[in-house]
């Protein structure tokens, strides 16, 4: 097995980074899959509905990397790693914000142990290069185990599938509900309403977003447009996926009434879903 790939520019090299930080915050570990279109992460637990993963981001190598060359498994030409999210995004936490970094290298090595080496190119005073290696340890998934982390499919059998609000806006909203309770109820309906709400014993809040888009696929449906459907989902999950720099996504929720939740976030090179599975009042 050989991977090696190579970022240049300075905004693909700060995307790529921002959502390793963001998966950091919803799993310690993930699955890293390697073929020659796409590098996809995969977090396979705490999802929902028959195996469902919890998360699923793909990116563009095309898009991300001026240099990409691998040799994967047989004839899938696949390779699967398993890593620390903490680690990898320690690794990468200077590069978020810098504007100076030239490049970053991405190579499968084999040291005491298999890593990932990445070598990042910074300016020097002297004006040439000086580069900094970090190696990220890893885990050789073996292929009878592969099945289990699978990109989903996705059939459009929701109930409700509505454009959320401004990220911020929400995030601002769930962050001062969670003070009330452990979990949140997401309900939309096909008129563009989104109803995020929160109770306890003693009191109960919610808020409304209305005349959102609605997304094309369920526009044509024969049922009421005023029909709501709703699930209750863990806040501090749905707190956590919103942290993340979402600000320029677009970010689709859909609804499987009392079952799931499913965040499907699109932004230029790169597809992150998140599936939050319901929970029951405690």
């Amino acid at each position: 097995m050989k991977f090696r790939g190579k970022i240049i520019e300075i905004g693909c090299i700060r995307q790529f980074t921002q959502l390793i930080t963001d998966v950091s915050r919803l799993a310690k570990s993930c699955i890293l899959r390697l073929n020659s279109n796409h590098v996809c992460l995969v977090v396979s637990d705490g999802g929902a509905l028959g195996g469902t993963p919890g998360l699923w981001a793909e990116l563009e190598q095309q898009h991300y990397f001026s240099e990409y060359s691998m040799e994967g498994v047989s004839e899938e030409n696949q390779i699967f790693l398993e890593l620390q999210t903490d680690k990898l995004a320690k690794t990468l936490s200077s590069l978020r914000s810098s504007q100076s970094t030239r490049s970053l290298k991405i190579k499968l090595t084999k040291k005491l142990s298999p890593c990932l080496t990445f070598e990042i190119e910074l300016p020097s005073a002297s004006g040439r290069s000086r580069l900094v290696l970090h190696d990220v340890p890893v885990s050789l998934i073996p292929r009878r185990l592969w099945a289990a982390h699978q990109e989903p499919r996705m059939s459009h059998q929701f109930d409700v599938s509505i454009y959320l609000p401004p990220i911020k806006t929400l995030r601002h909203v769930v962050d001062r509900m969670k003070t009330f309770s452990s979990r949140a109820t997401l309900s939309g309906s096909r008129s563009g309403t989104l109803v995020v709400s929160v109770s306890n014993s003693e009191v109960a809040a919610s808020t409304h977003f209305r005349n959102l888009t609605v997304p094309a696929w369920d526009a044509d449906r024969n049922d009421d447009p005023e029909t709501a459907y709703g699930t209750s989902v863990d806040i501090k999950k749905l707190s956590s996926f919103l942290q993340g720099d979402h600000n320029t996504a677009k970010v689709i929720c859909n609804i499987v009434s009392g079952r799931l939740v499913h965040l499907f976030l699109m932004q230029e090179g790169i597809t992150l879903q998140y599936f939050l599975p319901a929970v029951s009042a405690p």
